[in-house]
């Protein structure tokens, strides 16, 4: 199995790695069942996503997927960052095997689960604004 050079990257030099105290918005995926769990925790203001940290446990591409996708939403409105997708994340990447690919899935939901629970706290529904957030395909 061969990694890009990104990957290898993020994984040994993760970005964003730890929490955010009072974080405005914290979201968790995956299950300790088929090993990868991610915890994203965001600060928001003015509707941008002024920081984003995570904290990770699995696998070197779980590390890699999450280390970037909090650095492609750092800065960004939140608008934006409910677009990112797993496929936006594993191109930044320069790749990734196609049995790692789910990790990308868990990028994506950590970030979406955030911003969810972000509307929640905001007293917004975030189901027409975030969508459902599913299990990874090797979860279920």
């Amino acid at each position: 199995m061969l990694y890009s050079e990104q990957v290898m990257d993020h994984f040994a030099n993760p970005r964003n790695v730890g929490e955010l105290e009072n974080a405005d918005g914290i979201g968790e995926v995956g299950n300790a069942k088929c090993g990868d769990i991610m915890k994203m925790y965001l600060k928001i203001d003015n509707n941008v996503i002024t920081d984003a940290k995570f904290k990770t446990f699995g696998c070197g591409a779980a590390i890699a997927t999450s280390s970037m996708a909090t650095d492609m939403v750092k800065g960004k409105p939140v608008s934006e960052a409910l677009k990112l997708t797993n496929k936006t994340v594993v191109e930044a990447l320069g790749g990734l095997p196609a049995q790692k690919l789910h990790c990308s899935v868990l990028a994506e939901q950590a970030i979406r689960s955030a911003l969810s629970d972000y509307y929640s706290r905001q007293g917004i529904d975030p189901l027409p604004i975030v969508g459902e957030i599913g299990e990874c395909a090797s979860c279920s």
